[in-house]
C-alpha cells in the first residue's frame, strides 16, 4: 500500500499568530505566556494555554531562551569511571531522583562523565559555552578539578556530598550549597549496634580516603571506638571486589575479628562472599553492617544485610530543588546546604 500523500495544511506547525487569533489576544501576550514572561493577567494566561493545547503549539526554544535567559538544561557531572556509574545502584538511584525532579521543572538532564584529564577539558569547554543553566556535581575527590572549573565560569552549582572545603562559586563569593546524608551519625549508629551485640573486635572497611563520605564514616567509627586497633581499618574502593580484597586483608592481620562495619553495601556484599568462602558464619561468628540500603544488594545477600539507610533518590531531588531555588531567586542568594538523616535497617547479618 503506498504511503499517504502529506497534507500540507496538517503538517504546518501552529504559529504564535494562530494561537493569538484562537485566544483573542495579541501576539505579544502569547509570547510572554508561552516563554515564561510576567505581567499577564491570569484570565488571559488561561485563554492562551487553552489555545496552545487546542492547536498543539510547541514554543520555540531559542525564543524562550531570549525571554527567560534560561537554556532549560542542567548538567549532572559525576567524577567516576563509567563502569562504576553503570554498575553501582547508588548512582542510578541518585540520577533517577535528579531526573524526576528536573522533569517536574520542565528541564533537561545533560549527563557528563569525568574519567581523565581529557574529560575535564571537555567539561570546561561545554560549561564555557553556556549550554546549561546550572550544574549538579557529585562523587567529588580531594584532588578534583571540578570546583575550580565551576568557580571560573560562575555556573550555579549544587554538590552532592559535602565538599572537602567550602566551595565558593558565584560572583559574590557565596558558599556553594550541598546535599549530603549524616554519614558520621549513621556510622556511629552502625558501630553502636555491633557493640550492643557484644562484639569486641569490630573492624571497618572504609571507602576511598579522598572522599568526604568515607572520611566522615571513619570518624563515626572512631567516635564509638576511639581506641580501636589501626589494623582493624582497611580501605576499599566502594566496589564489591574492593570489599572482598579488604576483607581478605583484615582476616590476614586480625583473624580474631567478630564484626565488620562496611562503608557501603557493595563492599559489604564482597566482604560477605569472602567470609562465607572461609567458612565463617554470619552473623554467628562475624556480624556485618553495611551503609546505603541499596535494596537490590542488601536484600539479595545471604543473609540479608543489616545496613544504614540514606535516601539517595530523595537527595537527588533535593539537589535540583536547591538549584532551582537559586535560579529563581530575585536576590541571587543561595539556599542553605541540607544534611539528611540516616536510619539503621536491621536484617539478618547483624
Amino acid at each position: 500500500m503506498p504511503d499517504p500523500i502529506p497534507d500540507p495544511q496538517r503538517d504546518v506547525r501552529p504559529t504564535l499568530e494562530a494561537v493569538a487569533a484562537r485566544a483573542g489576544v495579541s501576539r505579544a501576550t502569547v509570547s510572554r505566556v508561552v516563554n515564561g514572561g510576567a505581567g499577564v493577567r491570569q484570565p488571559l494566561v488561561d485563554q492562551v494555554r487553552k489555545a496552545v493545547d487546542e492547536l498543539g503549539y510547541i514554543p520555540n526554544h531559542a525564543a524562550r531562551t531570549l525571554v527567560t535567559r534560561r537554556n532549560g538544561a542542567v548538567a549532572v557531572i559525576i567524577d567516576e569511571p563509567e563502569f562504576r556509574i553503570f554498575s553501582d545502584p547508588f548512582f542510578s538511584r541518585q540520577i533517577r531522583g535528579i531526573s524526576r525532579e528536573l522533569n517536574a521543572h520542565d528541564a533537561q538532564l545533560v549527563l557528563l562523565l569525568v574519567e581523565g584529564r581529557g574529560d575535564f577539558d571537555r567539561v570546561t569547554r561545554y560549561l564555557a559555552g553556556g549550554h546549561v543553566d546550572g550544574v549538579l556535581a557529585f562523587s567529588l575527590h580531594t584532588d578534583d578539578e571540578l570546583p575550580a572549573i565551576i568557580r571560573r565560569f560562575r555556573v550555579p552549582t549544587v554538590y552532592g556530598g559535602r565538599p572537602e572545603h567550602p566551595a565558593r562559586g558565584d560572583a559574590a563569593g557565596a558558599p556553594v550549597p550541598y546535599v549530603d546524608c549524616d554519614n558520621r551519625g549513621g556510622a556511629r549508629e552502625a558501630v553502636r549496634h555491633l557493640v550492643s551485640l557484644g562484639r569486641r573486635h569490630i573492624a571497618h572497611i572504609a571507602g576511598p580516603r579522598d572522599q568526604t563520605s568515607a572520611l566522615d564514616r571513619i570518624d563515626g567509627y572512631h567516635d564509638v571506638l576511639p581506641d580501636a586497633d589501626p589494623a582493624l581499618t582497611v580501605s576499599g574502593d566502594f566496589t564489591a571486589d574492593g570489599g572482598a580484597r579488604a576483607m581478605t586483608r583484615l582476616l590476614e592481620v586480625r583473624p580474631d575479628l567478630d564484626a565488620v562495619f562496611v562503608a557501603n553495601d557493595l563492599m559489604a556484599s564482597g566482604a560477605l562472599r569472602v567470609l562465607r568462602g572461609r567458612g565463617l558464619r554470619v552473623p554467628e561468628e562475624v556480624a556485618l553492617v553495611g551503609f546505603d540500603d541499596m535494596t537490590s544488594v542488601a536484600e539479595a545477600t545471604d543473609p540479608p544485610l543489616t545496613t544504614v539507610r540514606q535516601d539517595v533518590e530523595g537527595m537527588g531531588r533535593l539537589m535540583v530543588r536547591l538549584l532551582m531555588e537559586r535560579l529563581d531567586s530575585d536576590t541571587g542568594e543561595w539556599p542553605d546546604s541540607v544534611v539528611t538523616p540516616t536510619e539503621l535497617i536491621r536484617r539478618a547479618s547483624a
